[in-house]
């Protein structure tokens, strides 16, 4: 079964397949790669509540940041972030985003909790 949430023309923002929910790219605000981070990270965490989910249940994060001198500001958030032990398999590389403002776009998939 699939269940797709808050669905537009173009996206939708949790998408749910057999026990796995992806989430859409999630940007922040603020004007640091930091406060993007954590603004971002906060989004997430949202999602992940509605998907049945959790912080303890992401399988894969990709991250990309629009300028790869940022990558340890963003660690610094990013680490403090993740569970101690329930570290996701993770990616992150630079690309241009969305908008010139955006410093950093997150892209989970987490397990369903059962």
């Amino acid at each position: 079964m699939i269940e797709r949430l808050h669905t537009s023309n173009r996206m939708s923002k949790i998408f749910k397949h057999n026990g796995v929910a992806y989430l859409c790219g999630q940007v922040g605000a603020g004007d640091s790669v930091a406060e993007q981070t954590a603004d971002c990270l906060s989004r997430v965490d949202e999602l992940l509540t509605e998907a049945g989910s959790d912080r303890e249940h992401v399988l894969q994060a990709v991250i990309w940041l629009a300028d790869m001198a940022d990558f340890a500001e963003m660690n610094a958030v990013w680490d403090a972030w993740v569970p101690q032990g329930h570290a996701p398999a993770r990616a992150c590389g630079e690309a241009r985003l969305a908008r010139d403002v955006l410093k950093v776009e997150i892209i989970v998939t987490a397990a369903i909790k059962d």
